[in-house]
């Protein structure tokens, strides 16, 4: 990836000297006030700048590159930041170490020691975005298996972080298809518990007579086929986590069992008189109404209030602001590469179908038509009829309603882009799937502010 630098120097000699210290595989940009170094600093997002204090209107004193420094150091914090000096001026030199420059360079020019301190200060840079980067692994939206931006789904992310490290049991509500296994394995991989099983059953897909086998166990000769003693699920899970799914279908006197190891972490295997301890954390997930369940008679009260100590509702795609075309660009992304169809696009069609379609089976629905949508898909751009989605119209009244829906839903996601990336274009135009100068035109567009001050004022 090309180096950034930004020259902030007011005299047109020097510029040209301190440009030519520097080799073609960095990208050079100058700017010679105060302004024009801002604008700069929007547009290349340079990783290091050196910053000569003395700049008009106020060449001769410090006062115009202090409030540049400060405004730098505002929008974007990360930026490494140079402060060039007279060889006099130590006072100025320490003044803006203690505001926030990373270094400084004294003044005359000497090429050699000026790349060795910009070269010193990429270093700098690279190594802090290498540790954001591990951070971000383990964190927020990067929840492994998660892509989102929404402030819907950021909460339960944050939530989620908070949870896993601790023992509660958990309960995961939503539609089908919202991701509720993948948080349950999150909440597993987070935890202390990461390196020991994690054992899901689906409490709705196996049919009762076989369910209470499946999740306690039996002992030989327990019933008829029983030649062996056989583990079930909870004491598989033994210092992991156990993860049932669908426990609003599970049948009312398996749940009284269940409780009572809940409440007792002892369970006894079919035919066995000898109860075994387990210790699992457990988490549980649902579709459907548990309180409606719960009114008609088919779930135990006391279990939900065991199984729920924490609840995370997660939101269906339709209520999760820009996360539909945020996560299909990033399936056409990861689809293309494994099907060797790297360089697919989405059509200005498909974008308008993506963002105006309900999607009922939320993001397993999404994943389907964006597989399909892969292979079909003719040259390089994906079409609504490929994702066999209906194409918005594009005449009469209608248009001019979807063209608004569609523009809200872009404004939204350029915002929670930028807002999830820390106000770093560069990350924003990644997680949306555009380049950076389309996102810069987009956010012109749209009169977004890109640093995170302007942001929370508006």
């Amino acid at each position: 990836m090309t180096k950034r630098l930004l020259i902030v120097e007011d005299d047109p000699g020097l510029q040209s000297q301190m440009r030519w210290c520097f080799s073609d595989d960095l990208e050079v940009a100058v700017a010679d006030n105060r302004e024009a170094a801002m604008a700069a600093l929007r547009r290349h997002e340079p990783e290091v700048v050196t910053l000569d204090l003395g700049l008009p209107p106020d060449p001769g004193g410090a006062s115009e590159g202090f409030a540049l420094l400060d405004e730098i150091l505002r929008l974007a914090p990360q930026t490494k930041v140079i402060v060039v000096t007279g060889r006099e001026d130590k006072e100025n030199a320490v003044k803006a170490i203690g505001m926030g420059a990373s270094d400084f360079y004294q003044k005359p020019l000497d090429a050699d020691i000026l790349t060795f301190v910009v070269n010193r200060a990429f270093r700098l840079a690279e190594l802090e975005q290498e540790n954001q980067e591990l951070n971000r692994q383990n964190n927020g939206a990067n929840i492994k298996g998660i892509v989102a931006a929404s402030p819907q789904m950021l909460t339960i992310c944050r939530t989620l972080e908070k949870v896993a490290p601790t023992d509660v049991t958990t309960l995961i509500t939503g539609e089908t298809g919202t991701g509720k296994e993948l948080l349950a394995r999150a909440l597993h991989d987070l935890s202390h518990r990461a390196t020991k099983p994690f054992a899901a059953i689906n409490c709705a897909a196996i049919p009762e007579n076989l369910l209470e086998s499946e999740l306690f166990g039996y002992e030989k000769g327990a019933f008829t086929g029983a030649t062996q003693s056989k583990k079930g699920k909870i004491e598989s899970a033994n210092g992991g986590t156990l993860f049932l799914d669908e426990i609003g279908d599970m049948p009312m006197p398996l749940q009284a069992k269940l409780l009572r190891f809940l409440q007792e972490r002892l369970i006894d295997r079919v035919g066995s008189v000898n109860p075994i301890p387990v210790d699992v954390r457990v988490v549980c997930a649902t579709h459907r109404d548990v309180r409606q369940l719960i009114d008609s008679g088919d779930f135990r009260e006391d279990l939900y209030y065991r199984i729920s100590e924490i609840t995370l509702d997660v939101p269906s795609l339709r209520e999760r602001d820009g996360d539909a075309l945020v996560i299909a660009h990033s399936l056409l992304k990861s689809l293309g590469k494994q099907m060797e169809r790297p360089n697919l696009t989405f059509s200005e069609c498909a974008v308008r179908a993506i963002n105006t379609y309900g999607w009922p089976g939320n993001v397993r629905e999404m994943i389907n038509k964006v597989k399909r949508a892969t292979i079909m898909a003719e040259g390089k751009r994906v079409t609504a009829s490929d994702l066999e989605l209906e194409a918005p119209t594009s005449s009469g009244q209608d248009a001019i309603n979807l063209r608004q829906v569609r523009e809200t839903a872009e404004r939204q996601a350029i915002l929670q882009a930028l807002q999830s990336s820390g106000f770093n274009m560069a990350q924003a135009a990644r997680l949306l799937g555009v380049t950076r100068p389309t996102l810069y035109n987009l956010t012109d567009k749209y009169r977004i502010e890109t640093s995170p001050e302007a942001s929370s004022a508006g």
